[in-house]
């Protein structure tokens, strides 16, 4: 099967899971729309291409390329994005449900989490300095040997981890969610006091 290199395409609520989309390069392009749910992304490279209102669930990742991706008001569960192509990767998240996903020892600087739901999901040994997760829910998200200096949590809420287990200098946080640094402590917080 040939490869295509598609530029400047708009695709809109189309159900790519039925007629799945060429493979290909894929710049500047935009998606709307879009059930992509199962789909098969195996070597494809998306370079500064928008997602909105997409479903893209237990898509497969192997070596798919993302450089300068943004990714809107999109369902994303269940995806394994340890397994794409990290050379260049960069995206960006507004308002996405991204539950149960690995990231799993990718480099990540400087990357943005907006208004996203990340339950269970895997930041094992990434790095995520510079990062934001700007009013996300992290419940049962795993952070484990991560660096993340520098990473802003002041609006984050919902997480656990302990702090001796990750690189955390200059990391920035609000008061109010402090005490997901100190569950693993059994230190109880008296919220009422």
């Amino acid at each position: 099967m040939s490869e295509v290199y598609i530029s400047e395409q708009n695709y809109s609520n189309s159900n790519f899971a039925e007629s799945p989309l060429q493979t290909g390069e894929y710049e500047n392009c935009t998606f709307k729309n879009c059930n992509f749910e199962y789909a098969d992304f195996s070597g494809f490279k998306f370079s500064d291409c928008e997602f909105t209102d997409c479903n893209l669930s237990m898509a497969k990742l192997n070596s798919t390329a993302f450089r300068d991706v943004i990714f809107r008001d999109s369902k994303m569960l269940g995806l394994a994005f340890d397994s794409c192509n990290d050379f260049g990767l960069s995206f960006k998240f507004e308002n996405c449900l991204l539950s149960n996903s690995i990231f799993y020892k990718l480099s990540l600087r400087k990357n943005v989490f907006k208004d996203c739901v990340l339950h269970e999901t895997d930041f094992s040994e990434t790095d995520l300095r510079n990062a934001a997760f700007l009013n996300c829910d992290l419940s049962g998200a795993t952070f484990d040997r991560t660096n993340l200096e520098q990473t802003d949590f002041r609006t984050a809420f919902n997480f656990a981890f302990n702090p001796d287990n990750n690189k955390m200098k200059g990391a920035r946080f609000s008061p109010s969610n402090l005490s997901g640094l100190l569950l693993h402590h059994k230190i109880i917080i008296d919220k009422n006091a």
